[in-house]
């Protein structure tokens, strides 16, 4: 394919020059006046102190009130007496627990928390949250935007999906199971029961065994060697599989009630010690809890355990009938309907959803009277409710789940075109393109217009396509929009406010269809005295300040005014994030390295360890399309030869290899 309309042709004369040809020399200015020895400085100091005149700056002497410095003195320095740490409130050992303020890694201090996470010891900033909601209303969407969000901000966050442990319990799941423990980390270290390995079952999923199967515990024996996964998981035995059909579900069924409640507890104690022996700070359970009984038993759980923890309750309520068809859509699709016949298994499901409704009671009047605080989300954040939310975590997350909406659209990242402190390998600055740069943001421009031409027949072919309920091998369509809404879907396109990232918008903020728009917040990262600095000057000039941010990029933080570290990256994207999470339109970021991996770590839930280590080379361009069940993810490569870009279907991410990156 031709796209000659990608061309730019080079402009004469333009060209970028190092900036050591411009630099400027500077002469120390002197004076005639002879700065005496230090003897004599010393004497005439101690003359004119006395009659309470100084010297000008032209050797003359005028009166003051104010007498001069004393000279530094040559006596070593008086030892640092530190205070000794005491309880000035009262004479008894303090009792209450610590405060339970903003912890933002990377921008808050203290004693106990030096990398600003919550501390092990504060035990009253963690939180449990409980999900609650009749099946196919999206919890587990809404609890995988949290987990990713939390451990984006830096704080250890994990799910605790009861339903898979309650498919593990009635033998429709055979593992694997991982250890979600640390290495080297021992049943001897638990302050609780010990955790369940395979063929070695905690009491509750012991008990829930038993009342499934009718027979006695699981030996505690070492399982064989050819049982073990490289990876340190288990497989585990399969008891008499009990069907999971909607008569499982039937509150009337106390047989499979007692074995769904012990399931439930086994994870809730599982969550807790991941809080309260693990270092975690969040803990989520992913599980209906549709009864006042049961949410009063799992709050009381927590509480005997340790009081200080806090808890939250998140319903999700669905009142959108197409919205709740969507979800039923992708359950058909899940694990307990896995390669059966769709008809049959939407009529089963249905049979499952009216068993828990008839005992389903949701959050409310119970709730406010026992002060526990929760959020309520209708229809995936059309409407969200909280009451009393206690704790900084509580209320960010109330304001995170505001964001959230469910329309398809396309979410493109990449850096700037080529600028000329790029091909001098200098850091930071505010150059411009050079011409392949201009180049660049041409061929981007005519891209992204195409892309956006193909994706709107793609949905719609889907939308007029589908079926309900789908057809075996039917891909399911993941949201009700009608296709006038998908027309009117706007295009914005965000750059920093610097040259080269606004230049490479140059081609879309002439085109009316595109909103192009300057954020302060997507600049690059700050670099303080090493802006203008190549890597190999700074490890020649620095080699410490270059070792200690080779040991640690993400903690590490620029010296100088103005120097940053991923983690104040991190920070300063937290609302952008959210914007983005917000609106409803197609958005391009045309950033920089730093922006480029903060935000692809966010939104394909990186570790904090492949943060800083991203490779995003220019000339990469990434789309990330948001569903209920994660994202659809594409990467393309900017190509020289034929100005297009070429995708690459065997993309996955990778650490930077280049000197310094």
């Amino acid at each position: 394919m031709s796209h000659a309309a990608g061309s730019v042709s080079r402009l004469d004369g333009a060209s970028c020059t190092d900036d050591s040809e411009n630099e400027r020399s500077h002469e120390m200015a002197t004076s005639d006046f002879k700065v005496p020895t230090l003897s004599m400085s010393r004497a005439l100091h101690s003359m004119l102190s006395s009659a309470g005149v100084m010297a000008d700056a032209s050797g003359g002497v005028s009166s003051s009130d104010t007498s001069l410095r004393s000279a530094p003195s040559t006596a070593p320095a008086s030892p640092r007496i530190l205070p000794i740490r005491q309880n000035s409130g009262t004479t008894t050992p303090r009792t209450r627990p610590p405060a339970t303020t903003l912890n933002i890694p990377g921008m808050t201090r203290s004693r106990v928390s030096p990398d600003g996470r919550i501390a092990e010891r504060d035990v009253a900033s963690k939180l449990v949250i409980i999900m609650v909601g009749l099946p196919a209303r999206g919890k587990s969407y809404i609890t995988k935007k949290l987990q990713r969000y939390l451990s984006w901000q830096q704080h250890n966050t994990k799910i605790f999906n009861v339903g898979n442990r309650r498919r593990v319990a009635a033998g429709v799941a055979t593992g694997p199971v991982a250890d979600s423990r640390p290495p080297g980390f021992s049943n001897t270290n638990f302050k609780s029961r010990p955790r369940g390995l395979s063929g070695e079952f905690d009491a509750p999923t012991q008990a829930a065994r038993i009342l499934l199967n009718g027979n006695g515990p699981v030996p505690d024996e070492e399982p064989p060697e050819s049982t073990l996964h490289q990876t340190g998981s288990q497989e585990l035995p399969g008891p008499e599989a009990m069907d999971q059909n909607a008569q499982f579900f039937d509150p009337s069924n106390q047989r499979a009630s007692r074995v769904r409640e012990q399931v439930a507890l086994s994870t809730l104690d599982e969550l807790l010690d991941y809080l309260l022996l693990q270092n975690g700070s969040v803990g989520i359970l992913d599980a209906t809890n549709s009864t006042i009984e049961r949410r009063q038993l799992l709050f009381n759980r927590i509480k005997d355990r340790e009081p200080k923890l806090g808890i939250l309750f998140i319903e999700s309520i669905c009142e959108d009938k197409d919205l709740l068809e969507a979800n039923m859509r992708l359950k058909l699709s899940g694990p307990d309907y896995k390669d059966k016949d769709p008809v049959k298994s939407l009529e089963d499901f249905k049979k499952r959803v009216e068993a828990y409704e008839s005992a389903y009671v949701a959050i409310g009047e119970y709730e406010e009277r026992h002060r526990m605080q929760y959020i309520q989300m209708i229809d995936v954040g059309r409407k969200v409710i909280h009451h009393q939310l206690k704790g900084f975590l509580s209320g960010g997350l109330a304001s995170y789940l505001t964001t959230f909406n469910l329309a398809p659209r396309q979410i493109w990242i990449t850096r700037h075109g080529q600028s000329c402190d790029n091909k001098l390998g200098k850091l930071g600055g505010n150059s411009d393109l050079t011409i392949d740069g201009q180049i660049y943001a041409s061929v981007l421009y005519n891209f992204i217009t195409q892309r956006r031409k193909d994706w709107l027949v793609e949905k719609k072919d889907s939308i007029l396509s589908a079926t309900f309920p789908p057809k075996p091998g039917e891909e399911t369509p993941p949201y009700p929009e009608t296709l006038g809404e998908l027309d009117e879907k706007n295009f914005c396109v965000w750059t920093s406010m610097l040259k080269r990232s606004i230049q490479t918008a140059d081609h879309f903020e002439a085109d009316d269809d595109y909103d192009v728009k300057n954020w302060e917040m997507l600049n690059e990262l700050n670099a303080g005295e090493f802006e203008g600095l190549t890597y190999d000057e700074i490890e020649r000039k620095y080699p410490l300040e270059f070792s200690k941010r080779r040991q640690d990029k993400l903690q590490y933080i620029y010296p100088g005014v103005g120097g940053e570290g991923y983690l104040q990256v991190i920070s300063r994207l937290r609302d952008m994030v959210r914007e983005i999470e917000r609106i409803t339109d197609h958005v391009l970021v045309i950033g920089h390295r730093s922006v480029a991996r903060v935000l692809m770590a966010y939104f394909m839930d990186l570790t904090r360890d492949d943060i800083a280590d991203l490779d995003v080379p220019l000339g990469m361009l990434y789309v990330i399309e948001p569903k209920p069940y994660g994202i659809d993810f594409h990467a393309y490569r900017y190509n020289e030869t034929t100005q297009w870009f070429d995708e690459l279907h065997s993309y996955k991410p990778q650490k930077a290899t280049s000197h310094g990156q």
